[in-house]
Protein backbone atom coordinates (compact mmCIF):
# COMPACT_ATOMS: atom_id res chain seq x y z
CA UNK A 1 0.00 0.00 0.00
CA UNK A 2 2.74 2.52 1.07
CA UNK A 3 4.61 1.68 -2.13
CA UNK A 4 0.95 2.46 -4.24
CA UNK A 5 0.91 5.35 -2.75
CA UNK A 6 3.93 6.43 -3.42
CA UNK A 7 3.96 5.89 -6.83
CA UNK A 8 1.08 7.59 -7.28
CA UNK A 9 2.62 10.94 -5.27
CA UNK A 10 5.62 10.98 -7.77
CA UNK A 11 3.68 10.44 -10.58
CA UNK A 12 1.26 13.29 -9.52
CA UNK A 13 4.38 15.52 -8.76
CA UNK A 14 5.69 14.65 -12.19
CA UNK A 15 2.31 15.66 -14.37
CA UNK A 16 1.42 18.44 -12.11
CA UNK A 17 4.65 20.48 -12.35
CA UNK A 18 6.49 18.68 -15.48
CA UNK A 19 9.84 19.18 -13.71
CA UNK A 20 13.24 19.13 -15.24
CA UNK A 21 15.46 16.70 -13.32
CA UNK A 22 17.30 18.77 -11.19
CA UNK A 23 13.33 19.95 -9.77
CA UNK A 24 12.52 16.29 -9.47
CA UNK A 25 15.40 15.37 -7.56
CA UNK A 26 15.24 18.47 -5.02
CA UNK A 27 11.18 18.08 -4.61
CA UNK A 28 11.83 13.92 -3.87
CA UNK A 29 14.06 15.17 -1.15
CA UNK A 30 14.93 12.15 1.52
CA UNK A 31 11.26 10.65 2.60
CA UNK A 32 7.95 10.04 1.54
CA UNK A 33 6.89 12.91 3.65
CA UNK A 34 8.32 15.35 1.33
CA UNK A 35 7.46 13.74 -1.68
CA UNK A 36 3.81 13.71 0.20
CA UNK A 37 4.65 17.93 0.40
CA UNK A 38 5.21 18.62 -2.98
CA UNK A 39 2.90 16.31 -4.62
CA UNK A 40 -0.08 18.23 -2.83
CA UNK A 41 1.55 21.90 -2.98
CA UNK A 42 0.26 22.54 -6.63
CA UNK A 43 -3.16 21.40 -6.14
CA UNK A 44 -3.58 22.95 -2.62
CA UNK A 45 -2.57 26.50 -4.53
CA UNK A 46 -6.25 26.86 -5.65
CA UNK A 47 -7.78 23.82 -5.05
CA UNK A 48 -7.28 22.19 -7.98
CA UNK A 49 -4.96 20.21 -10.12
CA UNK A 50 -4.86 23.42 -12.16
CA UNK A 51 -1.68 25.72 -11.76
CA UNK A 52 -2.49 28.55 -9.36
CA UNK A 53 -2.56 32.22 -10.27
CA UNK A 54 -0.07 33.31 -7.42
CA UNK A 55 0.84 32.58 -3.98
CA UNK A 56 -2.34 34.95 -2.28
CA UNK A 57 -5.09 33.85 -5.48
CA UNK A 58 -8.27 32.50 -3.83
CA UNK A 59 -8.24 29.39 -2.55
CA UNK A 60 -11.68 27.48 -1.29
CA UNK A 61 -12.51 26.75 2.09
CA UNK A 62 -12.52 23.41 3.79
CA UNK A 63 -16.10 23.71 4.63
CA UNK A 64 -18.92 26.06 4.65
CA UNK A 65 -17.67 29.41 5.98
CA UNK A 66 -19.31 32.30 8.32
CA UNK A 67 -17.08 34.84 7.63
CA UNK A 68 -14.45 35.81 4.77
CA UNK A 69 -12.25 38.46 6.33
CA UNK A 70 -11.39 39.39 10.15
CA UNK A 71 -10.42 42.68 11.71
CA UNK A 72 -8.17 41.48 14.88
CA UNK A 73 -8.42 44.25 17.10
CA UNK A 74 -5.40 43.82 19.95
CA UNK A 75 -5.12 45.13 22.63
CA UNK A 76 -1.44 45.59 23.88
CA UNK A 77 -0.29 45.25 27.66
CA UNK A 78 -3.74 43.40 28.91
CA UNK A 79 -6.76 45.21 29.28
CA UNK A 80 -8.77 44.49 32.77
CA UNK A 81 -11.86 41.79 32.24
CA UNK A 82 -13.13 43.25 35.66
CA UNK A 83 -12.79 47.02 34.60
CA UNK A 84 -14.36 46.25 31.49
CA UNK A 85 -17.22 43.65 30.39
CA UNK A 86 -16.97 41.18 33.52
CA UNK A 87 -17.53 43.29 36.84
CA UNK A 88 -17.11 41.88 40.29
CA UNK A 89 -18.96 42.80 43.34
CA UNK A 90 -17.35 41.21 45.57
CA UNK A 91 -14.22 43.39 45.42
CA UNK A 92 -16.35 45.74 46.26
CA UNK A 93 -17.01 44.36 49.90
CA UNK A 94 -13.58 43.11 50.35
CA UNK A 95 -11.34 46.25 48.40
CA UNK A 96 -8.18 47.25 50.32
CA UNK A 97 -8.32 43.44 52.14
CA UNK A 98 -5.02 41.60 52.39
CA UNK A 99 -4.77 39.55 49.25
CA UNK A 100 -5.04 36.01 50.00
CA UNK A 101 -4.98 32.88 47.85
CA UNK A 102 -5.44 29.26 48.83
CA UNK A 103 -2.25 27.14 49.29
CA UNK A 104 -0.68 30.79 48.98
CA UNK A 105 2.60 30.94 50.79
CA UNK A 106 2.14 32.00 54.67
CA UNK A 107 5.03 34.44 54.81
CA UNK A 108 3.92 36.44 51.50
CA UNK A 109 0.09 36.66 53.45
CA UNK A 110 1.87 38.50 56.32
CA UNK A 111 4.16 40.29 54.32
CA UNK A 112 1.38 42.32 53.77
CA UNK A 113 1.92 43.44 50.46
CA UNK A 114 -0.91 42.96 48.47
CA UNK A 115 -4.67 43.92 48.50
CA UNK A 116 -7.85 43.50 46.60
CA UNK A 117 -9.00 46.63 44.36
CA UNK A 118 -12.34 46.72 43.68
CA UNK A 119 -13.11 48.94 40.10
CA UNK A 120 -13.01 52.50 39.77
CA UNK A 121 -16.11 52.21 38.35
CA UNK A 122 -20.03 50.98 38.71
CA UNK A 123 -20.96 48.82 35.90
CA UNK A 124 -24.58 48.05 34.64
CA UNK A 125 -26.34 46.11 31.86
CA UNK A 126 -26.86 46.74 28.50
CA UNK A 127 -28.50 45.66 25.32
CA UNK A 128 -31.81 43.61 24.96
CA UNK A 129 -29.46 40.83 26.24
CA UNK A 130 -28.34 42.60 29.54
CA UNK A 131 -24.43 42.01 28.97
CA UNK A 132 -22.42 43.63 31.41
CA UNK A 133 -20.40 46.77 30.96
CA UNK A 134 -18.61 49.04 33.46
CA UNK A 135 -20.06 52.72 33.25
CA UNK A 136 -16.56 54.04 31.30
CA UNK A 137 -18.14 52.29 27.82
CA UNK A 138 -20.38 55.23 26.84
CA UNK A 139 -20.88 54.14 22.92
CA UNK A 140 -20.45 50.55 22.94
CA UNK A 141 -23.41 49.60 24.64
CA UNK A 142 -25.22 50.89 21.91
CA UNK A 143 -24.49 47.83 19.69
CA UNK A 144 -24.15 45.27 22.89
CA UNK A 145 -26.70 42.66 21.30
CA UNK A 146 -24.49 42.24 18.23
CA UNK A 147 -21.14 41.02 20.34
CA UNK A 148 -20.60 37.84 21.96
CA UNK A 149 -18.92 38.07 24.77
CA UNK A 150 -16.31 35.70 26.14
CA UNK A 151 -15.12 34.92 29.71
CA UNK A 152 -13.40 31.79 29.58
CA UNK A 153 -9.91 32.21 27.63
CA UNK A 154 -7.14 31.49 29.63
CA UNK A 155 -3.38 32.17 28.85
CA UNK A 156 -0.32 30.24 29.28
CA UNK A 157 2.07 33.36 30.22
CA UNK A 158 2.21 36.21 32.34
CA UNK A 159 4.90 38.00 30.70
CA UNK A 160 3.82 40.39 27.93
CA UNK A 161 6.41 39.13 24.78
CA UNK A 162 5.67 35.10 25.69
CA UNK A 163 1.90 35.98 25.89
CA UNK A 164 1.48 38.25 22.57
CA UNK A 165 3.55 35.76 20.97
CA UNK A 166 1.09 32.79 21.98
CA UNK A 167 -1.68 35.06 20.95
CA UNK A 168 -0.82 36.08 18.02
CA UNK A 169 1.01 32.72 16.97
CA UNK A 170 0.00 30.07 18.80
CA UNK A 171 3.60 29.83 19.83
CA UNK A 172 4.93 31.16 22.77
CA UNK A 173 8.47 31.23 22.14
CA UNK A 174 7.85 33.15 18.49
CA UNK A 175 9.06 32.10 15.17
CA UNK A 176 5.78 30.71 14.09
CA UNK A 177 3.61 32.19 11.37
CA UNK A 178 1.01 34.82 12.67
CA UNK A 179 -2.51 34.15 12.37
CA UNK A 180 -3.46 36.35 9.35
CA UNK A 181 -0.36 34.57 7.67
CA UNK A 182 -2.25 31.15 8.38
CA UNK A 183 -5.60 32.60 7.12
CA UNK A 184 -3.84 34.05 3.96
CA UNK A 185 -1.74 30.72 3.12
CA UNK A 186 -5.32 28.71 3.78
CA UNK A 187 -7.80 30.85 1.45
CA UNK A 188 -5.82 33.80 -0.11
CA UNK A 189 -6.76 37.07 -0.42
CA UNK A 190 -9.65 38.58 -2.48
CA UNK A 191 -7.54 41.48 -3.55
CA UNK A 192 -4.32 40.52 -5.59
CA UNK A 193 -2.98 44.13 -5.96
CA UNK A 194 -2.80 44.00 -2.05
CA UNK A 195 -0.99 42.40 0.69
CA UNK A 196 -3.37 39.62 2.19
CA UNK A 197 -2.14 40.69 5.99
CA UNK A 198 -2.13 43.85 6.88
CA UNK A 199 -1.51 45.42 10.38
CA UNK A 200 -1.74 48.57 11.90
CA UNK A 201 0.49 49.11 14.88
CA UNK A 202 1.28 52.16 17.10
CA UNK A 203 4.14 54.15 16.90
CA UNK A 204 6.43 51.68 19.28
CA UNK A 205 5.99 48.43 17.96
CA UNK A 206 4.88 45.88 20.36
CA UNK A 207 6.83 43.77 22.22
CA UNK A 208 8.80 40.81 20.14
CA UNK A 209 8.49 43.70 17.37
CA UNK A 210 7.60 42.24 13.87
CA UNK A 211 7.70 38.26 14.63
CA UNK A 212 3.73 39.00 16.21
CA UNK A 213 3.00 39.24 12.19
CA UNK A 214 5.57 37.08 10.66
CA UNK A 215 5.39 34.55 8.41
CA UNK A 216 7.52 32.06 10.34
CA UNK A 217 8.31 28.62 8.40
CA UNK A 218 5.21 29.64 5.69
CA UNK A 219 6.37 31.13 2.38
CA UNK A 220 7.54 35.18 2.90
CA UNK A 221 3.95 35.77 0.63
CA UNK A 222 1.97 35.15 3.78
CA UNK A 223 3.74 37.72 6.08
CA UNK A 224 1.71 40.60 7.62
CA UNK A 225 2.55 44.06 6.36
CA UNK A 226 2.50 46.64 8.83
CA UNK A 227 1.46 50.55 7.73
CA UNK A 228 3.35 53.52 9.28
CA UNK A 229 0.92 55.07 12.02
CA UNK A 230 2.79 58.58 11.17
CA UNK A 231 4.01 60.63 8.07
CA UNK A 232 3.71 57.80 4.84
CA UNK A 233 2.38 54.51 5.15
CA UNK A 234 4.10 52.42 3.18
CA UNK A 235 7.80 54.51 1.78
CA UNK A 236 9.07 54.59 -1.79
CA UNK A 237 5.58 53.37 -2.56
CA UNK A 238 5.78 56.55 -5.58
CA UNK A 239 8.57 56.30 -7.92
CA UNK A 240 11.33 58.92 -8.15
CA UNK A 241 10.76 62.09 -10.09
CA UNK A 242 11.50 60.76 -13.70
CA UNK A 243 10.38 57.65 -13.75
CA UNK A 244 8.00 56.39 -15.42
CA UNK A 245 5.10 53.58 -15.26
CA UNK A 246 6.70 52.01 -18.24
CA UNK A 247 10.14 52.77 -17.24
CA UNK A 248 9.79 50.82 -14.04
CA UNK A 249 7.37 47.80 -16.06
CA UNK A 250 10.58 47.68 -18.13
CA UNK A 251 12.76 46.90 -15.42
CA UNK A 252 10.67 44.52 -13.61
CA UNK A 253 10.63 42.68 -17.15
CA UNK A 254 14.21 42.54 -16.77
CA UNK A 255 14.37 41.75 -13.42
CA UNK A 256 12.10 39.00 -14.04
CA UNK A 257 14.12 37.78 -16.46
CA UNK A 258 16.91 37.42 -14.12
CA UNK A 259 15.69 35.62 -11.53
CA UNK A 260 13.97 33.35 -12.90
CA UNK A 261 16.98 32.36 -14.52
CA UNK A 262 18.90 32.27 -11.43
CA UNK A 263 15.69 30.05 -9.88
CA UNK A 264 15.48 27.21 -12.06
CA UNK A 265 19.04 26.81 -11.46
CA UNK A 266 18.43 27.66 -7.25
CA UNK A 267 14.73 26.02 -6.90
CA UNK A 268 15.08 25.79 -2.94
CA UNK A 269 15.26 29.17 -2.73
CA UNK A 270 11.60 30.34 -1.84
CA UNK A 271 12.59 33.61 -0.38
CA UNK A 272 13.83 34.49 -4.15
CA UNK A 273 10.18 33.43 -5.40
CA UNK A 274 8.41 35.47 -2.50
CA UNK A 275 11.53 38.63 -3.74
CA UNK A 276 10.36 38.18 -7.08
CA UNK A 277 6.38 38.51 -6.33
CA UNK A 278 6.77 41.10 -4.15
CA UNK A 279 7.94 43.51 -6.60
CA UNK A 280 5.15 43.21 -8.84
CA UNK A 281 2.95 43.32 -6.28
CA UNK A 282 4.82 46.84 -5.05
CA UNK A 283 4.19 47.96 -8.42
CA UNK A 284 0.63 47.24 -8.83
CA UNK A 285 -0.08 48.31 -5.09
CA UNK A 286 1.02 52.03 -6.33
CA UNK A 287 -2.38 52.36 -8.18
CA UNK A 288 -4.57 51.14 -5.48
CA UNK A 289 -2.90 52.22 -2.28
CA UNK A 290 -2.86 56.18 -2.15
CA UNK A 291 -6.48 55.58 -2.55
CA UNK A 292 -7.45 53.18 -0.46
CA UNK A 293 -5.40 55.53 2.20
CA UNK A 294 -6.88 58.72 1.56
CA UNK A 295 -9.94 58.53 4.32
CA UNK A 296 -10.79 62.39 4.07
CA UNK A 297 -12.33 60.54 0.75
CA UNK A 298 -15.57 59.38 2.89
CA UNK A 299 -18.06 61.67 4.10
CA UNK A 300 -18.04 63.96 7.27
CA UNK A 301 -21.13 61.69 8.72
CA UNK A 302 -18.63 58.73 8.56
CA UNK A 303 -15.57 60.02 9.86
CA UNK A 304 -17.72 61.03 13.11
CA UNK A 305 -18.98 57.70 13.60
CA UNK A 306 -15.45 56.79 14.19
CA UNK A 307 -14.87 59.72 16.07
CA UNK A 308 -12.08 61.16 13.50
CA UNK A 309 -11.91 65.03 14.40
CA UNK A 310 -11.84 64.47 18.67
CA UNK A 311 -8.24 64.37 19.89
CA UNK A 312 -9.19 61.33 21.92
CA UNK A 313 -10.29 59.08 19.24
CA UNK A 314 -8.89 60.41 16.02
CA UNK A 315 -5.72 58.00 16.01
CA UNK A 316 -7.68 54.79 16.35
CA UNK A 317 -10.54 55.83 14.56
CA UNK A 318 -8.49 56.47 11.58
CA UNK A 319 -7.25 52.72 11.93
CA UNK A 320 -10.74 51.44 12.13
CA UNK A 321 -12.05 53.64 9.10
CA UNK A 322 -9.11 52.16 7.42
CA UNK A 323 -10.16 48.84 8.53
CA UNK A 324 -13.07 48.86 6.87
CA UNK A 325 -11.92 50.48 3.29
CA UNK A 326 -9.50 47.33 3.33
CA UNK A 327 -11.84 44.66 4.17
CA UNK A 328 -14.19 46.52 1.51
CA UNK A 329 -11.42 46.12 -1.50
CA UNK A 330 -11.43 42.32 -0.21
CA UNK A 331 -7.78 42.05 2.07
CA UNK A 332 -8.36 39.11 4.10
CA UNK A 333 -6.81 39.38 7.40
CA UNK A 334 -6.32 42.80 9.33
CA UNK A 335 -4.35 43.28 12.74
CA UNK A 336 -5.08 46.80 14.41
CA UNK A 337 -3.36 47.50 17.67
CA UNK A 338 -4.08 49.91 20.45
CA UNK A 339 -1.05 50.15 23.42
CA UNK A 340 -1.04 51.11 26.77
CA UNK A 341 -2.96 48.75 28.50
CA UNK A 342 -0.94 47.51 31.17
CA UNK A 343 -2.16 49.31 34.49
CA UNK A 344 -0.28 48.62 37.19
CA UNK A 345 -0.98 51.54 39.01
CA UNK A 346 -3.53 54.55 37.82
CA UNK A 347 -5.82 52.28 36.78
CA UNK A 348 -8.79 54.80 36.34
CA UNK A 349 -6.90 57.33 34.45
CA UNK A 350 -4.35 54.58 32.45
CA UNK A 351 -7.15 52.27 31.42
CA UNK A 352 -9.92 55.35 31.22
CA UNK A 353 -7.68 56.99 28.73
CA UNK A 354 -7.73 53.67 26.26
CA UNK A 355 -11.30 53.31 26.60
CA UNK A 356 -12.36 56.62 25.75
CA UNK A 357 -9.77 56.11 22.76
CA UNK A 358 -11.50 53.05 21.63
CA UNK A 359 -15.07 53.14 22.33
CA UNK A 360 -16.63 55.29 20.10
CA UNK A 361 -13.82 53.60 16.92
CA UNK A 362 -14.92 50.34 17.53
CA UNK A 363 -18.83 50.80 17.75
CA UNK A 364 -18.74 53.19 14.73
CA UNK A 365 -16.93 50.66 12.85
CA UNK A 366 -20.20 47.55 13.90
CA UNK A 367 -22.50 50.05 12.87
CA UNK A 368 -20.55 51.15 9.49
CA UNK A 369 -20.37 47.37 8.59
CA UNK A 370 -23.71 46.43 9.64
CA UNK A 371 -25.26 49.38 7.54
CA UNK A 372 -23.30 48.70 4.22
CA UNK A 373 -24.04 44.99 4.94
CA UNK A 374 -20.32 43.25 5.61
CA UNK A 375 -20.80 42.53 8.96
CA UNK A 376 -22.18 38.96 8.35
CA UNK A 377 -18.77 38.22 6.59
CA UNK A 378 -16.40 40.58 8.90
CA UNK A 379 -15.36 38.92 11.67
CA UNK A 380 -14.30 41.31 15.05
CA UNK A 381 -12.03 39.99 17.32
CA UNK A 382 -11.32 42.15 20.77
CA UNK A 383 -8.68 40.75 23.18
CA UNK A 384 -5.30 41.42 24.90
CA UNK A 385 -2.26 38.94 25.42
CA UNK A 386 -3.83 38.20 28.61
CA UNK A 387 -6.22 39.80 31.68
CA UNK A 388 -5.27 41.73 35.14
CA UNK A 389 -5.48 40.29 38.87
CA UNK A 390 -8.17 41.02 41.22
CA UNK A 391 -5.64 42.94 43.56
CA UNK A 392 -2.49 44.78 43.85
CA UNK A 393 0.32 45.43 45.76
CA UNK A 394 -0.04 49.63 46.39
CA UNK A 395 -1.88 50.73 49.02
CA UNK A 396 -2.36 54.53 49.64
CA UNK A 397 -6.37 54.72 50.40
CA UNK A 398 -6.55 53.57 46.39
CA UNK A 399 -5.35 56.58 44.58
CA UNK A 400 -2.60 54.95 42.87
CA UNK A 401 -3.87 51.08 42.81
CA UNK A 402 -3.92 49.02 39.77
CA UNK A 403 -3.54 45.01 38.55
CA UNK A 404 -1.29 42.93 38.08
CA UNK A 405 -1.30 40.44 34.94
CA UNK A 406 -3.59 37.52 35.43
CA UNK A 407 -2.90 34.51 32.70
CA UNK A 408 -6.24 32.26 34.04
CA UNK A 409 -8.50 35.42 32.90
CA UNK A 410 -9.02 37.46 30.19
CA UNK A 411 -11.54 39.70 28.82
CA UNK A 412 -12.54 39.06 24.99
CA UNK A 413 -15.68 39.52 22.68
CA UNK A 414 -16.60 38.44 19.24
CA UNK A 415 -18.76 40.51 16.38
CA UNK A 416 -20.42 39.66 13.16
CA UNK A 417 -18.78 36.46 11.11
CA UNK A 418 -21.47 34.02 12.19
CA UNK A 419 -20.85 34.51 16.21
CA UNK A 420 -23.23 33.81 18.75
CA UNK A 421 -24.36 37.82 18.92
CA UNK A 422 -25.86 38.77 21.98
CA UNK A 423 -24.69 36.27 24.72
CA UNK A 424 -22.51 36.36 26.76
CA UNK A 425 -20.34 32.75 27.30
CA UNK A 426 -18.41 31.41 30.12
CA UNK A 427 -17.79 32.73 33.49
CA UNK A 428 -14.70 33.74 36.01
CA UNK A 429 -15.07 33.36 39.74
CA UNK A 430 -16.85 35.94 42.23
CA UNK A 431 -13.42 38.03 42.67
CA UNK A 432 -12.48 37.64 38.79
CA UNK A 433 -9.15 35.52 39.57
CA UNK A 434 -9.98 32.55 37.11
CA UNK A 435 -11.99 31.43 34.52
CA UNK A 436 -14.06 28.99 36.04
CA UNK A 437 -16.70 28.05 33.21
CA UNK A 438 -16.91 27.45 29.28
CA UNK A 439 -12.53 27.46 29.88
CA UNK A 440 -10.83 27.05 27.03
CA UNK A 441 -6.93 27.98 26.37
CA UNK A 442 -5.68 30.09 23.41
CA UNK A 443 -5.37 27.43 20.65
CA UNK A 444 -9.26 26.74 21.45
CA UNK A 445 -9.91 30.47 20.39
CA UNK A 446 -7.38 29.70 17.71
CA UNK A 447 -9.08 26.92 16.01
CA UNK A 448 -12.66 28.55 16.36
CA UNK A 449 -11.20 31.31 14.64
CA UNK A 450 -10.48 29.20 11.51
CA UNK A 451 -13.84 27.80 11.78
CA UNK A 452 -15.80 30.35 11.68
CA UNK A 453 -13.58 31.24 7.91
CA UNK A 454 -14.40 27.52 6.69
CA UNK A 455 -10.95 26.42 7.63
CA UNK A 456 -9.90 23.12 9.56
CA UNK A 457 -7.26 23.50 11.81
CA UNK A 458 -6.23 19.49 11.17
CA UNK A 459 -6.04 20.25 7.41
CA UNK A 460 -4.65 23.84 7.30
CA UNK A 461 -1.12 22.24 7.78
CA UNK A 462 2.58 23.05 6.21
CA UNK A 463 5.28 20.68 6.67
CA UNK A 464 8.56 21.81 8.46
CA UNK A 465 10.72 20.57 10.92
CA UNK A 466 9.99 16.81 10.09
CA UNK A 467 6.02 17.32 10.74
CA UNK A 468 2.92 18.95 9.63
CA UNK A 469 2.54 21.99 11.70
CA UNK A 470 -0.46 23.77 12.57
CA UNK A 471 -1.82 26.71 14.04
CA UNK A 472 -3.08 25.55 17.28
CA UNK A 473 0.53 23.41 17.56
CA UNK A 474 -1.06 20.40 18.25
CA UNK A 475 -4.21 20.35 17.69
CA UNK A 476 -7.38 22.48 19.67
CA UNK A 477 -11.33 22.03 19.63
CA UNK A 478 -13.73 24.58 19.08
CA UNK A 479 -15.65 26.39 21.55
CA UNK A 480 -18.91 25.18 19.65
CA UNK A 481 -20.75 28.14 22.66
CA UNK A 482 -19.28 30.79 20.53
CA UNK A 483 -20.70 30.52 17.09
CA UNK A 484 -24.30 31.07 16.27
Amino acid sequence: MKEKLKREMVRNLVTAKQLNRRDFIYSMGASLGSVALASMLPAHLNGSGAKAKGPLSVKPPHHTARAKNVIFLMMEGGPSHIDTFDPKPQLGKIHMQNFTRSGENKSAMESGTRYYVQSPWKARQVGQSGAWMTEKWVHLAEVADDICFYRGCQAESVNHPTALFHMNTGNRFGGDPAMGSWVTYGLGSENQDLPGFIVLPEVSYPQGGSPNWGNGFLPAHYQGTPLRPQGTPILDLKPPPGVTTEHQRKNLDLLSRFNHDHLEKHPWQDDLQARMANYELAFRMQMQVPGILDIDQEDEKTKELYGIGNDDTEVFGRKLLLARRLVEKGVRFIQVYSGGWDSHDFLERAHGARITSIDKPMTGLIKDLKARGMLDETLIIWCGEFGRSPDNGIRDGGTTYGRDHNSQAMPMWFAGGGVNAGHTIGATDDIGAEAVDVAHPIRDVHVTLLRLLGLDDNRLTYFHAGRFQQLSQFGGEVIEELIG
